[in-house]
């Protein structure tokens, strides 16, 4: 009789265990208590100050204002140029030193001053300073235009895609509107599989991610050809979506909180397209939110290569004055 009640105890035992047991997606590998692994990575990065506009707050940097300012900027950063080995080797700013996406991280610890990411445009430095950012180095910064504005020598990559040959495709384009933009709704959240159940082992294995997959880019033919093949957003002020126009289909979701529920207006469903002046904004934006688990592009060179003849400011020129590289 005892052994019939310590059996019945036993099954009893077990049942209760797989109703009330870990189940999230229908996975087992989830954080602890069952808890959403993307609504304890936002919130970790609520509360930790790590919320988009957090670290969108100073990101960017231009060159020195002249000549006589360049070696006082240098010793103000360490600098990581994230170009090619033989790029680099063919001409970097003094003292830079050649990073790569794989080795950021690791090159970062070392590092005494704030760090100063260049890349050729400004665009893939930009997902380097985001990931910094939110592995603990939140003064780190961009140059703009990357090396293509440090000397004319180097603006290739720029004048290749903006300036009035090559940055109008967006003129007169079909897929051009000045009709309103699309309307917001709230969706679901992303699915994120990760093995750590706290925010910051969920932020860490995320940025790693980042730092693999790297920069994710399209161009703007292939968005303004297609643009119901993406969740298109325009992150521009209202003022200048109505003076200008925008891709048709495209909302304005500005700015993009974790906290205030605008991230929540993105469709994980589809694939996210920001695109901003340049496409180093719209680089930081993109690289954060596949750190949240959304699969994003960023509209490679921005307004720059779609109405740059149109324009009235945030346009690339090559500079007329060259600062000096070394090899």
């Amino acid at each position: 009789m005892k052994k019939y009640i310590f059996y019945t105890l036993f099954l009893a035992l077990v049942a209760s265990i797989s109703f009330t047991g870990c189940k999230y997606d229908d996975q087992c590998d989830c954080p602890e208590n069952g808890a959403d692994p993307y609504e304890t990575l936002t919130s970790y990065l609520v509360e930790n100050d790590m919320d988009l506009p957090a670290v969108l707050s100073s990101w960017i940097t231009a060159r020195p204002a002249s000549a006589d300012e360049v070696s006082t900027f240098i010793a103000t950063y360490d600098i990581f140029d994230l170009r090619g080995e033989t790029d680099y080797a063919n001409g970097h700013i003094e003292g830079a030193v050649n990073v790569t996406l794989g080795n950021l991280l690791e090159k970062a610890a070392s590092t005494t001053k704030p760090i100063l990411a260049v890349c050729y445009t400004g665009q893939t430095a930009s997902l380097a300073v985001v990931a910094l950012r939110l592995s603990g180095y939140a003064d780190a910064k961009v140059l703009m235009w990357g090396m293509s504005g440090w000397t004319s020598t180097l603006s290739g990559p720029w004048l290749a895609n903006s300036g009035n040959e090559n940055g109008v495709i967006g003129v007169g384009n079909a897929n051009w509107t000045s009709d309103a933009v699309s309307s917001d709704t709230s969706h679901d959240t992303p699915e994120l599989l990760v093995s750590a159940t706290d925010g910051a082992g969920i932020l860490e294995e995320r940025v790693a991610a980042l730092l693999e997959n790297g920069f994710k880019g399209v161009a703007s033919s292939a968005v303004l050809d297609a643009p119901a093949s993406y969740m298109i957003n325009n992150y521009w002020a209202l003022a200048d979506v109505e003076h200008y126009g925008h891709i048709t289909g495209a909302h304005r979701i500005n700015p993009l909180s974790i906290q205030n529920g605008e991230i929540d207006l993105l469709d994980p469903d589809k694939q996210i397209c920001t695109y901003c002046w340049t496409g180093q904004t719209s680089s930081m934006i993109t690289a954060y939110l596949n750190v949240l688990g959304f699969n994003a592009v960023s509209l490679k060179f921005g307004a720059n290569s779609m109405i740059y003849s149109e324009l009235e400011s945030h346009k690339f020129v090559a500079p007329t004055v060259d600062y000096p590289v070394v090899k």
